[in-house]
C-alpha cells in the first residue's frame, strides 16, 4: 500500500509561483492538503520558484530520509527540466538527460517528472469537458458527437516541449472517439485560441484549459481571446465573478469554457503515480 511504502518520505509539491497572481498557487496548497490528509507521507510540503516558501529552502529543511520533488508543471519545459534541476544540483549541463535521483547528506532525493505529461491527465481533461456541459446545459446538454473539444495550452516558440504536452492529450482524446473532433489551440503558438471558431465544424465548442491553475491565463487571457471584451473580463475579476458565462453564443457557435485541469481533485492520483513511477525506475 502507498501509505506503508512512503511513511518515511517527504513529498514536496512545487510550482513556478507568482508575486502578482495569488490564484496561481492555489492548486499547490489544495493538492498538498489532500495528500497530507491521506497520511501517505511523513510530510507534505508546498514550495515555489518565484514566491515563498522557496523550493531550495524547503528541500534543505526537510529531514526525511527520502524526499520526492514533484513539479506541478504542465510540460517538461525549460524551467522544470533545466533551470530548477540545475539549481537543485540534479543537472550540470543544459543539454541531455540527467539522473533524477541521487544520494545527498544521508538522504535520497528524487526529481519526478511533471504531472502534466502523464497520460492519465486525459481523464481529467475529459472530466472537465463533461462537467462544464452538465453544470450549464442551456438550452440542453449537447452530445459530445455534436461537439468539438479544444484543449487550450500556453505554447511557446522557446521550447518545443511546451506544445508536446498538449498535442499528446489531443492524441489521447481522439483515440477515445467521444467527440466530433478534438483540437489543440494555444496562447502563444498557432493555432491561436481565437481560431477555434474557424476550426470547429460543429455548433458546440468546449474549451478545456490545460493549465495547472485558474490564474491569469485561464481566467483572463482565454476569455478575451474567445471574444470577451477586456474591460468586462477585468470588471468580473474585480467583482469575483466568473469571467466566461457558460455557454456563450458567439460567431454562430455555442461555447463552454471549463476550469483548468490542474485544479481537478484527482491530480492527487497523478502525483502518486509519478512518485511510484520514479521509485520503480530508481530500482531498475
Amino acid at each position: 500500500m502507498v501509505e506503508a511504502s512512503f511513511a518515511d518520505a517527504a513529498l514536496v509539491l512545487f510550482a513556478h509561483g507568482s508575486t502578482v497572481d495569488a490564484e496561481s498557487s492555489a492548486p499547490v496548497y489544495a493538492h498538498a492538503a489532500e495528500l497530507r490528509g491521506r497520511r501517505c507521507f511523513a510530510e507534505v510540503r508546498e514550495a515555489f520558484w518565484k514566491q515563498e516558501p522557496r523550493l531550495e529552502e524547503v528541500v534543505a529543511n526537510s529531514k526525511a530520509p527520502r524526499v520526492f520533488l514533484l513539479p506541478l508543471f504542465i510540460s517538461e519545459g525549460y524551467f522544470s527540466e533545466v533551470i530548477i534541476p540545475q539549481a537543485l544540483g540534479f543537472r550540470a549541463e543544459v543539454e541531455g538527460e540527467f539522473s533524477r535521483w541521487q544520494q545527498r547528506g544521508g538522504r535520497t532525493l528524487f526529481y519526478c517528472r511533471p504531472v502534466g505529461t502523464h497520460d492519465s491527465m486525459i481523464e481529467l481533461v475529459l472530466a472537465r469537458a463533461r462537467e462544464v456541459v452538465e453544470k450549464f446545459p442551456f438550452p440542453r446538454a449537447p452530445s459530445p458527437k455534436d461537439t468539438t473539444l479544444f484543449i487550450a495550452g500556453h505554447g511557446t516558440g522557446k521550447n518545443e516541449n511546451s506544445r508536446k504536452a498538449i498535442d499528446r492529450q489531443v492524441e489521447l482524446a481522439r483515440a477515445r472517439s467521444l467527440y466530433a473532433a478534438v483540437e489543440a489551440v494555444f496562447l502563444e503558438e498557432e493555432p491561436r485560441i481565437g481560431a477555434c471558431y474557424e476550426i470547429a465544424r460543429t455548433r458546440n465548442i468546449v474549451v478545456v484549459p490545460f493549465f495547472i491553475s485558474d490564474g491569469m491565463h485561464a481566467r483572463q487571457d482565454i476569455p478575451v481571446l474567445l471574444g470577451e471584451p477586456h474591460r468586462a473580463v477585468q470588471q468580473r475579476v474585480t467583482l469575483g465573478q466568473p469571467t466566461w458565462r457558460n455557454p456563450t453564443e458567439r460567431k454562430g457557435r455555442l461555447v463552454w469554457c471549463a476550469s483548468s485541469v490542474g485544479t481537478h481533485p484527482h491530480v492527487a492520483e497523478v502525483i502518486l503515480s509519478r512518485v511510484k513511477e520514479i521509485c520503480v525506475q530508481s530500482r531498475s
